[in-house]
């Protein structure tokens, strides 16, 4: 999704702002940026993924929970609120101080990119989640080719591995969660060849 940047704003008067407008907006310190709507292709890989994290995570006794991209992400240290495309959390839910309704501790997060977001997603965005304490895995998907990537580190002082999804045949693992999703579930429906941005 593109980001349109608006006059700054205090925490409270962007909390009000989206509750006024009823649209979603990241906020960074001060700073507010409108998102823009996605590409039907981001619509399925965030749904796609969605269901996938989902499906595997219902087992009986898991702790962990798949979120969609109408969650907002609090990053307290960066003084940021974003929407990722998808997020997981293990345990229970733990909440900014400011607004109850947006998570702080997320075990994985998932963007889909866009020609509008990639640089933004795979630069400050993934610097931005790196500050959560929590965060173990980050999963970058590809709309334009069969491309996914995920970083994955163990412990919270060790250096992110990176591991590169391009085979149709393969699974993605991801670790922090215990559970693999084919490229082809993930890709289900989505038209590469169709897609010009």
């Amino acid at each position: 999704m593109k980001a349109y940047k608006l006059p700054k704003r205090t925490v409270k008067e962007y909390l009000e702002q989206e509750v006024e407008t009823g649209m979603k907006h990241e906020y960074h310190d001060g700073k507010i940026y409108a998102l823009s709507g996605g590409s039907i292709n981001h619509g399925l890989l965030c749904g796609n993924i969605y269901a996938e994290l989902r499906k595997n995570l219902g087992g009986e006794g898991s702790t962990c929970k798949a979120l969609t991209s109408e969650i907002k992400l609090h990053i307290e240290s960066m003084n940021s609120y974003v929407y990722p495309d998808a997020m997981v959390v293990c345990g229970a839910f733990e909440t900014a101080e400011d607004h109850q309704e947006a998570i702080t501790n997320p075990t994985l997060i998932v963007e889909v990119l866009s020609k509008s977001t990639a640089e933004y997603d795979r630069g400050d965005k993934f610097y931005f989640y790196r500050q959560i304490p929590s965060l173990q895995e980050y999963v970058m998907i590809e709309q334009k080719r069969h491309v996914v990537e995920v970083y994955f580190k163990k412990e919270k002082n060790d250096l992110w591995k990176i591991t590169r999804y391009t085979d149709w045949d393969q699974n993605i693992q991801l670790q922090s969660i215990g559970i693999e999703i084919s490229m082809r579930d993930l890709y289900f429906d989505v038209k590469i060849e169709d897609l010009d941005a």
